[in-house]
């Protein structure tokens, strides 16, 4: 197991704790006579609800996220991780710019593959644009979503 997963579940069991927590003080406080004390545990309720949906929908999308590159992965489409990088491990940006035109480039011809936009996502990834990853990544996951239905 990777030490993304790992992190992954000890961040996520912390917040099924914090949730438990926070949904037994809201309890305490809805049961209070007063209004302010009822108001507060009713918004108690609410944060832990928003919060575990946001976590659910954050694991669903790394979990399908990890589907794809498996799937990529054996089909050997993966793009190559051989960009130069600093001392720190970080990849040089000059580096990843020049190699992203041709993610992009692949991803205008091909708009209906969710291969090429799984790689511009990459691409993105590498030059530290993470919302535009994240962004191109549902891209690439709706587009095989749509195509395992078609198929079925």
């Amino acid at each position: 197991m990777s030490k993304g997963k790992i992190g992954a579940i000890v961040v996520s069991v912390v917040l099924v704790f914090y949730f438990a927590i926070m949904g037994q003080r809201a309890w305490i406080l809805v049961r209070e006579p007063d209004l302010i004390p009822r108001l507060m545990g009713a918004a108690l309720f609410v944060l832990p609800i928003i919060g575990a949906w946001t976590l659910i929908v954050e694991l669903m999308f790394g979990a399908r996220t990890e589907k794809l590159a498996r799937i990529l992965g054996a089909e050997g489409g993966l793009p190559v991780d051989d960009l130069p990088r600093t001392p720190g491990g970080r990849i040089i940006r000059e580096a990843a710019d020049e190699e992203f035109g041709k993610y992009q480039a692949e991803a205008e011809a091909a708009p209906e593959d969710w291969r090429s936009w799984f790689r511009l996502s990459c691409a993105y990834d590498a030059c530290g644009d993470r919302k535009r990853a994240r962004s191109t990544m549902r891209k690439a996951i709706s587009l095989y979503q749509a195509g395992v239905k078609q198929a079925s």
